[in-house]
């Protein structure tokens, strides 16, 4: 009997497509997870400090040293990745282990016993930190990158996949973002009311991971291209970690990408983390939060139907760089009228809005470097590949908020003391970290970007790949 169902066809490097509008959603989901998480651990220098009365200082150290921890466990649960042997697959099986843990942890982060000596508070934030970074984040993050190369070999159903899983990560963020301060204060503002409001938030952490590791599929190519990668996979176990390390260093758009995942990390750490203290001590009152969060949904809305347009002809590299050169517009906008509302607006809407799309392509260009691993070096390391995306979200969350808390302190901030009552360098380093250093990086990122030429030359790649392969199952 025929099929129903429209064939997909190849996409513009030739390769052949192999995704619908249920695979996408079914694999968006996966990202409610990791972004909750994420935004959470950005609003730890808050609560820490804030609601459990932590010094900034303390809080600082004790968040930045889970996230080095956490950083280079990411690269080991990429060969752990690659030598995963489940009837599920290399990576969904992980979306199920880590569920209920994951759950656990996240309300953990903010049952830190009230009365604790400074060097308990300590311990008890490096334990849960670690934790949740080192160990559960980690596990959930590195499968669900490379599960974009094992799900399709077309560039274009990757960029495709990155558009969708960003949505699903730009508005779980900004609702969380939009409803973290005024539930949290309508429930009294004090730790007890983040605790209730954290179960709600591990709960659909939990299930998402399940709905993920349902509707999640692996290895859809051709039979032969199946077989070739069985036979590839056996291989690939034999190389050490080492080996495979030294491999993806000489693979320089690999580099490249770990560069710019890193910097722009930093950049979603700080961003995730300074809007409520811009709100609460440069604008005076911390329910700001929601309105500015509000109205930087409008250009992301817009930017979910505008970038893939613009990403089919300018393709998903100078989509990004054009992006960034918006963020570094509103920058400037923020810098000229620090106070004005309005100007925070727009500057906030538009540096927002530049994120979006590195955000949806980063998965897309990285998942690229494993073609040009396999053609150049005869490897694919789908796992090593891809745990740069969770190393660099490690670290540079860790380093972006550990920031915030740094400038804060070397600013002057007192904790426990109100706004009113803060001396006048604290205004000024928060200006710093969020308006100064997050246009500085976007900076950077288009000079990093402007090297990545891997994309032009996909199509060529695949196609060598293709006949490389022929000779192989001829053999």
């Amino acid at each position: 009997m025929k099929s129903s169902k429209k064939e997909l066809g190849t996409d513009k490097h030739g390769v052949q497509k192999s995704m619908r509008l249920g695979d996408y959603l079914g694999d968006g989901v996966g990202q409610l997870s990791l972004t909750l998480i994420n935004m959470l651990i950005g609003q730890l220098t808050y609560f820490y400090t804030e609601k459990a009365k932590v010094a900034a200082a303390v809080v600082a150290i004790a968040i930045l040293i889970p996230k080095v921890i956490d950083a280079f466990s990411d690269l080991f649960m990429g060969k752990i990745m690659d030598n995963t042997n489940s009837k599920s697959g290399k990576c969904r099986p992980w979306f199920l282990r880590m569920a209920i843990p994951a759950a656990l942890n996240i309300v953990l982060l903010f049952t830190m016993p009230s009365g604790l000596p400074t060097y308990m508070q300590v311990v008890y934030i490096l334990i849960t930190n670690t934790c949740m970074s080192a160990v559960i984040y980690t596990a959930i993050a590195v499968p669900y990158s490379s599960l974009m190369a094992l799900r399709t070999e077309s560039s274009e159903e990757r960029g495709t996949m990155g558009i969708v899983r960003t949505i699903f990560n730009m508005l779980s963020g900004m609702l969380l973002s939009l409803t973290i301060i005024p539930i949290t204060n309508a429930l009294g503002g004090n730790q007890q009311a983040w605790i209730k409001f954290s179960i709600v938030i591990a709960l659909i952490a939990g299930i998402s991971l399940l709905i993920a590791y349902i509707f999640s599929k692996e290895n859809v190519q051709s039979s032969e291209v199946i077989e070739v990668r069985d036979v590839e996979d056996e291989r690939e176990k034999s190389i050490t970690f080492k080996q495979g390390m030294l491999l993806l260093l000489k693979n320089k758009f690999w580099v490249i990408m770990v560069l710019t995942s890193i910097i722009n990390g930093i950049n979603y750490g700080i961003m995730n983390g300074s809007l409520v203290w811009y709100a609460k001590y440069i604008l005076g009152n911390d329910n700001y939060v929601s309105l500015i969060t509000g109205v930087a949904m409008i250009p992301t809305f817009v930017g979910f139907i505008i970038v893939p347009v613009i990403a089919k002809k300018l393709g998903m590299r100078d989509t990004s760089i054009l992006a960034f050169v918006i963020g570094i517009v509103g920058c400037i906008i923020k810098a000229i009228a620090p106070t004005n509302i309005v100007a925070i607006l727009v500057g906030t809407a538009l540096f927002g809005f530049s994120m979006m799309p590195f955000m949806s392509f980063q998965g897309g260009l990285l998942n690229n470097c494993v073609e040009y691993n396999e053609l150049k070096y005869g490897y694919r390391l789908v796992g090593l590949t891809n745990s740069v995306n969770s190393f660099a979200g490690k670290i540079s969350g860790g380093v972006g908020g550990s920031l915030i808390g740094w400038i804060l302190a070397a600013s002057g901030y007192i904790t426990g003391v109100a706004a009113e009552s803060q001396p006048q360098s604290v205004s000024i380093g928060i200006l710093i970290f969020s308006t100064y250093i997050p246009m500085a990086i976007n900076v950077l990122m288009v000079v990093l970007l402007r090297m990545y030429t891997l994309e032009k030359d996909y199509g060529k790649i695949v196609e060598e790949l293709k006949q490389k392969r022929a000779e192989r199952e001829n053999r």
